[in-house]
């Protein structure tokens, strides 16, 4: 007969996986919570438990998890962004330019001012910069939203993200240097993961739509091919330390470029995709400590009101020239206050390096919390008023 202690032990994500997603289903049900919010909620929930609900141990198969779940949905919103339209259409580009620019000076102004030491000040900034595509993205499916507010929430949340890991590893770099001495740590920690990992995007953006046209299955297999296609990706860019974020959104901007077409009821990577993401949003913000989150929230709370108000307002004063209302433009600044998954596992990724920014960065952890709650609702409500939301999910 099993030990019980052992069984429980085995039974405890199965269980809070299979928990966060009965209460994500009645929440939406009943009060039109996203889902994704729930997910979150669960998980930092049973982390934070007087009782050690979740067992300790090796996080390693977790964090794979939550890579590959991850990885699915920036190639995904890489698949959705349409390169050309940003050449016809520049001032996009120039939103989403002026908009990082403008948050990251202003998030590094006040983080100065509440007293945050000048690198963990600039890295709060960094990170600030992004806009989560997991929530996004999830939103944008579970409403089936179209129309100019959806499409430019897309774009620029992958410009966004784009910058963030630039930023970031720009960052990261600095530090190693500072911390080491070291040239070629801090080049390989920044630049040579950079490059890498737009090789990585590239080579299989490239190699699988070639594959799939040569097995003449795009229209059976497209979706699975690509999935594996992911997770080969995502497996080797771990093995190799390059970053799986920037590679899969590269995979699936290049993918998208062959013409290769998904079809529209794969999206979120039918039940495989619903699997990680459950798991994706209980796992990562069971890694948000509740110390962390009190010890941050007042100024956190200043950063997100401070990100909130700049993106808005250069959406809004933007708009015209770029070819929507003031409304629509102010929509979707609105729509663009998701933060949490994408720098949560930029911040693991890190650890891994042996960089633990995450204990240093207490704001940024209640901003997680708060944000992973709080603005999937808020791009809800921003695609409901630009009246962009598609036929219900059951209909």
């Amino acid at each position: 007969m099993p030990d019980l202690t052992e069984l429980a032990r085995e039974l405890a994500w199965p269980l809070a996986f299979t928990l966060a997603w009965v209460l994500g289903e009645l929440a939406n049900r009943w009060t039109g919570l996203p889902r994704i919010s729930v997910y979150g909620l669960v998980g930092f929930a049973l982390a934070n438990s007087p009782l050690p609900l979740l067992p300790e141990g090796d996080e390693t198969p977790l964090m794979l998890m939550a890579h590959l779940a991850f990885g699915l949905i920036l190639f995904e919103l890489g698949y959705r962004i349409n390169l050309h339209w940003l050449r016809h259409n520049p001032w996009l580009g120039v939103t989403g330019l002026l908009q990082a620019g403008l948050v990251f000076a202003a998030v590094l102004a006040v983080a100065l001012a509440f007293g945050q030491a000048p690198l963990n000040a600039v890295l709060l900034a960094s990170l600030a910069i992004s806009t989560s595509p997991a929530a996004v993205l999830r939103v944008t499916n579970e409403l089936r939203s179209s129309g100019q507010v959806t499409e430019r929430l897309l774009h620029l949340t992958a410009l966004n993200c784009l910058l963030s890991v630039l930023a970031f590893k720009l960052c990261v770099g600095v530090w190693a240097f500072n911390s080491t001495g070291s040239l070629w740590q801090a080049l390989s920690s920044s630049v040579l993961q950079l490059g890498g990992s737009v090789l990585l995007g590239l080579c299989f953006g490239t190699a699988v739509p070639a594959l799939l046209r040569r097995l003449k299955s795009l229209a059976r297999d497209a979706t699975l091919g690509f999935a594996l296609g992911v997770l080969l990706l995502v497996t080797l860019a771990q093995a190799l330390g390059t970053s799986p974020l920037l590679a899969a959104l590269t995979f699936g901007i290049v993918a998208r470029h062959h013409r290769v077409v998904l079809a529209p009821a794969q999206r979120n990577f039918g039940a495989l995709g619903e699997l990680l993401c459950i798991a994706l949003f209980v796992f990562v913000t069971t890694t948000v400590a509740w110390p962390r989150v009190v010890a941050g929230l007042g100024l956190a709370l200043v950063l997100i009101a401070v990100r909130l108000l700049v993106q808005v307002a250069v959406g809004t004063l933007l708009a015209r020239v770029s070819g929507i209302s003031w409304r629509k433009g102010a929509l979707t600044g609105l729509g663009m206050t998701p933060i949490s998954v994408f720098v949560i596992l930029l911040l693991e990724h890190t650890r891994v390096m042996g960089i633990d920014l995450l204990d240093q960065l207490a704001p940024l952890a209640a901003m997680t919390l708060l944000l992973d709650i709080a603005a999937p609702l808020v791009t809800r409500r921003a695609l409901i008023w630009a009246g962009e939301r598609g036929q219900p999910e059951h209909s």
